[in-house]
């Protein structure tokens, strides 16, 4: 983990918006968010707070960063592919 990434920072992101995170820390937890769950929602309002925390670089390493490991995340699903140890009937993913 980078310095700064602990336990306690990880469990206050359960929650992002009521934490006491830096609000560049929220923006770039609620682009995700927005990746996520809702693409379309990502409009020019949206996109213009996320400029008052980030460079167009940094908005362009954020954002690939974000959806390569949510597309990660679904291919390795779709694929059934296992971290090394984890039993079929442990994964996260399952009901």
């Amino acid at each position: 983990m980078r310095a700064g990434l602990d336990e306690a920072t990880i469990a206050k992101m359960h929650d992002y918006e009521a934490s006491d995170l830096s609000p560049r820390v929220k923006a770039a937890l609620r682009l995700a968010d927005a990746l996520a769950t809702d693409h379309r929602g990502v409009d020019a309002a949206f996109v213009a707070r996320l400029r008052t925390a980030f460079s167009e670089d940094e908005l362009v390493d954020l954002g690939m960063s974000i959806a390569f490991f949510l597309g990660w995340g679904r291919f390795i699903e779709a694929f059934d592919i296992l971290p090394t140890g984890l039993a079929a009937d442990a994964a996260p993913w399952e009901p």
